[in-house]
């Protein structure tokens, strides 16, 4: 009874979280006619189609747009080997190639963004050329806004050292025509590409462009991907019924459908449904344990948690708050559940240490940071990334994605994930410091551990707005040193672990570019469920 009573007096602190907005029963009666096997077959025979057209096409412009179409619409998975020869051939032949693109800026900043965002090597001295003596981009009357926003998407697949590209990004968003604000606002190298294939469509549809086999399979593939990811959305939400937490919990964010959709943007192809699904499963942890920390938990009991995961025990949590034993049994069940998982569906030994190791570095992470708030302590910005990128989530995130994709034993799944860290790291910051952006005013307001930008405030004695562009740099930064990372010299079959993983700083992007799109989940992300989710493309 004593211990009762001293749990009922600790003051529990409220982040006043809106409600769930969707209506799971609701969920759970959606059909879809596209998981039949004859819209199957419709796609074999376009992508064939489409193929032929690849063979057919001569023109470098062409096919170069051939490409970039293919990859808008989220079907290049289809095309690896077609447009692996193409790009093969592109770079071997590169200085017949650039000499005909001296006075093309389109065709040049196309050319440039395709073959980086395939891994290729090529250098940003193909735009010298557009440039005056003293090395600044200059206009001409035959410049218009189409050339100016390829500069301008060009330029974000810059790395390090590459000022060049960073003089063409200033021109370009200068230059550029408000009728392009879309991409000023998202870039196409940042954005999560399954999130905008409905729009590239109707852009496609509206030019009046002669794909229209190419747009067929666009449609009919988001529609067919969209039947499997109902089906695994129905899966996750009876997943979430069952475990029962939303009435004892009721101090966190019951974000079940939004993080699935964290999901779909990290892979969105009918072949990653179990990654999706496990995905989803640990987001949600991860958001549940977040809020622990930051807004339930006292420093006693956080202790006690963090101790609980580390060793594995429920012991170091029975004598906490049900809240905290309810929330730590879940986590070790769905754990085991998805170790089990694993092993039943790739016939590998146990990952249970790999998971569990990931859960113990997050709560870890998570547990400094619950310290510097108990005890009013201010970091500086480099002692808050070191460890702000484990508290991310980032490293666990990949992770899991590298454990859900096809392909590979447990031994080459961890020699990926090590020979990968440096990626890891870098978008682990990313989503750290695009969490940072979205939520940190409403942080402010609670009071709640120091953020990134509070961090910064105070270390240069500046104002709110100037920390966000100072952090917002070193977002671009690190945007940077990812981009070089990823070319290899030659086109690299889009490198799919890789691009999985760095997917999840790409939604994080999303998530956080207009706020905090998990907290207040009724504006972009809600329309982003609407159309990715539950609206499929209406066929002609």
């Amino acid at each position: 009874m004593e211990q009762k009573n001293e749990l009922d007096s600790i003051e529990r602190r409220n982040a006043n979280y809106k409600p769930n907005i969707w209506n799971y029963s609701v969920l759970q009666s959606l059909t879809n006619k596209y998981d039949e096997e004859k819209y199957g077959r419709q796609v074999e025979m376009l992508k064939m189609e489409v193929s032929c057209i690849f063979e057919e096409v001569k023109d470098p412009l062409a096919k170069l747009e051939l490409i970039d179409c293919i990859g808008k619409l989220a079907l290049s998975h289809y095309f690896e080997k077609d447009i692996y020869k193409t790009l093969n051939m592109m770079v071997k032949n590169s200085d017949n190639f650039v000499s005909c693109m001296e006075e093309n800026l389109y065709l040049t900043a196309l050319y440039f963004r395709i073959l980086r965002t395939y891994g290729c090597e090529i250098s940003q001295d193909v735009f010298l050329s557009f440039t005056n003596g003293m090395g600044q981009f200059t206009t001409s009357p035959d410049v218009d806004s189409k050339q100016i926003l390829q500069l301008l998407e060009a330029s974000y697949h810059g790395m390090e050292s590459e000022f060049l590209l960073d003089q063409a990004q200033v021109f370009a968003t200068k230059n550029l025509m408000i009728t392009a604000k879309n991409s000023l606002i998202c870039p196409l190298h940042l954005s999560v590409e399954w999130f905008n294939v409905k729009r590239h469509i109707h852009a496609h549809e509206k030019e009046n462009k002669t794909k229209s086999t190419l747009l067929q399979l666009g449609r009919l593939n988001f529609n067919i991907s969209q039947a499997q990811q109902q089906q695994d959305l129905k899966e996750i939400l009876r997943w979430w019924n069952q475990l029962d937490l939303s009435e004892t919990l009721t101090f966190t964010r019951n974000r079940v459908v939004e993080s699935f959709l964290w999901s779909v943007g990290v892979a969105s192809e009918t072949q990653h449904a179990s990654l999706r699904k496990w995905l989803t499963k640990v987001i949600m942890f991860v958001l549940i344990i977040d809020d622990v920390y930051d807004i339930y938990g006292s420093m006693e009991e956080l202790e006690c948690f963090t101790r609980a995961v580390k060793r594995w025990e429920y012991a170091e949590v029975e004598q906490l708050p049900e809240a905290i034993r309810r929330c730590f049994c879940a986590l070790q069940d769905t754990t085991y559940d998805i170790d089990h998982q694993i092993q039943q569906e790739k016939g590998w030994d146990s990952v249970l240490p790999y998971l569990m190791k990931g859960g113990t570095d997050l709560c870890g992470a998570l547990h400094v940071e619950a310290k510097w708030y108990h005890t009013g302590y201010t970091p500086r910005l480099w002692e808050y990334l070191s460890n702000g990128w484990i508290s991310s989530s980032g490293p666990l995130l990949s992770l899991v994605v590298l454990l859900g994709l096809p392909g590979r034993d447990v031994a080459e799944t961890i020699e990926l994930l090590e020979e990968n860290q440096e990626i890891i790291y870098y978008a682990s910051l990313i989503i750290r410091l695009c969490n940072d952006q979205g939520t940190s005013t409403a942080e402010l307001e609670r009071g709640d551990a120091p953020s990134s930008i509070l961090c910064y405030m105070r270390e240069a004695n500046v104002t709110e707005e100037e920390a966000r562009e100072h952090i917002r740099k070193i977002i671009g930064n690190l945007w940077k040193k990812i981009n070089g990372l990823c070319v290899k010299g030659c086109p690299n079959l889009f490198q799919t672990p890789i691009k999985h993983i760095v997917n999840t700083a790409r939604v994080a992007n999303f998530i956080y570019q207009k706020g905090d799109g998990f907290s207040v989940p009724d504006g972009d992300t809600k329309n982003q469920v609407l159309s990715c989710l539950i609206e499929p493309f209406l066929l002609v």
